[in-house]
């Protein structure tokens, strides 16, 4: 087991420098590609992309746009979202999720999450909705899909769309659907940190309605439906070459990417089944999760933190603050307890290192560190009493399920 007396060396939150190493070769000339065709904005390699990830993702179309951001933006303007509305999401997903329904001119209404995966609660989507209902925001959040079948049945039953946020979904699958083609449409952010991530800022929207992806098409690229013909009043929201190109080589490995994450979550799995008072995600019976974030659950959250930050181990919070509690929303009238399970995670998660490239060795030193902070029995009593109410022992993820 690991002392704060011995010394290591450090282990960071995500490396993407090992990522780009084995690929630099393949980087470099589809990089070098674009900039022979001056293809620099649009054009024919984020045309190859999108036909490449639409296909991927099991959709007719995916429209490649400037950020995820622009993606959920959009596609709720294309699906007809406008002032007066009201587009229901939940609270613990980063602040994007609101802003892009803001933007809308739409009023975001937030509603509670699953005890266990921590994705919309169907039961609490039903009370939530009301003659202004225009649009359902679902996030997939960590690499998990929300449980999209009852979404869509009582989306179907009130004729609202429902828009996935998939920006941390990647591959993830809903009985054996990938994300992107288990609503009217679904959005990613290929941020570089992603999963499937850019050089720099980029996204996409995913669908099978063919009206919807010619509107987006038309709104990213000031409402032109051909060059000089402005339909409508759009955004410039195009998508850049050399992001495209950079993702294109990247697509070809997420599948594998996306199983060294799984392997990953299990070896995390096993070593925190031996530790009382910190919880491990829970895999959702319907899902094949993806793990973007591994994401632990205990009370004493922040002085974990501190105690792996001082043994030189990186990790994040996803998210601290619940969107409908920050300053920007105080219009809306929450407050705290309004949402008590997503106020509660926002308090117990914290994000431990995982990436494909993370070695064995590192990730047992990080299971030791942590097995060595609860090994106090006063610290141990605390965190189980509190982490009772957080529902039953995580489902065993599968490295290759």
């Amino acid at each position: 087991m690991t002392t704060q007396h011995e010394k290591h060396e450090p282990i960071p939150y995500l490396d993407l420098s090992a990522q780009y190493a084995p690929l630099r070769s393949e980087v470099q000339s589809a990089i070098e590609a674009v900039f022979a065709r001056n293809a620099f904005s649009g054009g024919p390699f984020v045309e190859r992309f999108e036909q490449a990830f639409a296909e991927y993702c099991g959709c007719r179309h995916a429209i490649g746009v400037s950020s995820g951001t622009d993606a959920v933006w959009l596609a709720l303007l294309a699906a007809g979202v406008g002032p007066g509305d009201e587009v229901i999401t939940v609270p613990n997903s980063f602040f994007a999720t609101a802003e892009a329904i803001s933007f809308c001119g739409a009023k975001p209404v937030f509603i509670d999450v699953n005890q266990g995966t921590l994705t919309m609660e169907p039961k609490a989507l039903k009370d939530a909705i009301t003659p202004r209902t225009k649009a359902i925001v679902p996030v997939h959040l960590f690499g998990q899909t929300a449980d999209m079948d009852p979404i869509n049945r009582i989306a179907k039953r009130h004729g609202i769309s429902v828009i996935e946020d998939a920006a941390q979904a990647h591959g993830a699958q809903y009985r054996g659907r990938r994300a992107g083609g288990l609503a009217r449409a679904g959005c990613f952010s290929f941020y570089p940190g992603k999963n499937l991530g850019a050089p720099g800022e980029a996204g996409a929207i995913t669908t099978n309605d063919d009206e919807l992806a010619n509107q987006i098409r038309m709104l990213r690229d000031h409402g032109q439906a051909r060059k000089h013909e402005h339909r409508v009043i759009g955004w410039n929201a195009r998508m850049d070459g050399i992001h495209a190109a950079v993702l294109e080589v990247k697509l070809r490995y997420l599948d594998s990417w996306n199983m060294a994450r799984r392997e990953r979550a299990y070896a995390y799995h096993e070593l925190l089944s031996r530790v009382p008072g910190v919880r491990a995600p829970i895999q959702a019976a319907y899902a094949r999760h993806v793990y973007h974030v591994y994401a632990v659950r205990t009370k004493g959250r922040d002085a974990l933190m501190r105690f792996l930050t001082d043994q030189q181990i990186s990790c994040a919070i996803h998210y601290p603050y619940p969107i409908h509690l920050q300053p920007a929303y105080a219009q809306l009238g929450y407050h705290k307890g309004d949402l008590p399970i997503a106020e509660a995670a926002a308090d117990q998660l914290l994000s431990l290192p995982l990436y494909p490239e993370l070695s064995m060795a590192a990730l047992r030193r990080v299971g030791d560190c942590i097995a060595e902070w609860t090994d106090s029995r006063l610290v141990t009593s605390f965190l189980e009493r509190d982490l009772d109410a957080a529902g039953p022992n995580p489902i065993p993820v599968t490295a290759h399920g």
